[in-house]
């Protein structure tokens, strides 16, 4: 029975949200899986991936192939880099211990990304809004300057006219 690791999606129109799963190939998107892997979520920055490594790599051990997306996720996640090293320990090449200490700074190497992109996207969410504050401070100023301008207007034809009454009494 051939497998492929793929997304099975769930979340209502507009909000997908996917489930990573293992299925017959013969089955429907969204049917029969023959175990849940994990989550992706897409909507949020930067998208929200929850997997089971160890389960990925039994299934790609058992011959499963993921789909394209499939296979960035798992990429994005390592297991595709720790399925690679599982393979080398096993021709010989590799110790465990030398796999998983490669692995593990890979994944310490990776959460630094992640955590950049992430304070990168809150100092750009907080210089957006400073920014807006201020050109709305701005904006706000002209009106006042402006209003006060248009009350000045009115009022001072209505003084000269009274100016003009009282010099000819």
């Amino acid at each position: 029975m051939p497998v492929k690791i793929r997304l099975q999606r769930h979340g209502k129109k507009g909000k997908p949200f996917y489930w990573v799963v293992a299925a017959d190939v013969r089955a429907p998107r969204d049917g029969k899986f023959l175990e849940k892997l994990g989550t992706y979520n897409p909507t949020s920055n930067p998208a929200q991936i929850e997997l089971d490594i160890d389960g990925a790599i039994k299934w790609l051990q058992f011959g499963a192939q993921p789909t394209e997306t499939a296979r960035r996720i798992l990429s994005y996640k390592g297991v595709l880099l720790k399925y690679h090293l599982q393979g080398g320990v096993k021709k010989g090449a590799l110790t465990q211990e030398q796999a998983d200490a490669k692995f593990a700074a890979w994944l310490a190497e990776k959460e630094q990304k992640i955590n950049a992109k992430k304070e990168a996207l809150q100092k750009g969410k907080a210089t957006a809004k400073q920014e807006s504050v201020k050109a709305e401070q701005a904006y706000n100023q002209k009106r006042k300057e402006a209003i006060v301008a248009k009350a000045q207007a009115t009022e001072s034809p209505a003084e000269a006219s009274e100016g003009a009454n009282e010099t000819e009494a």
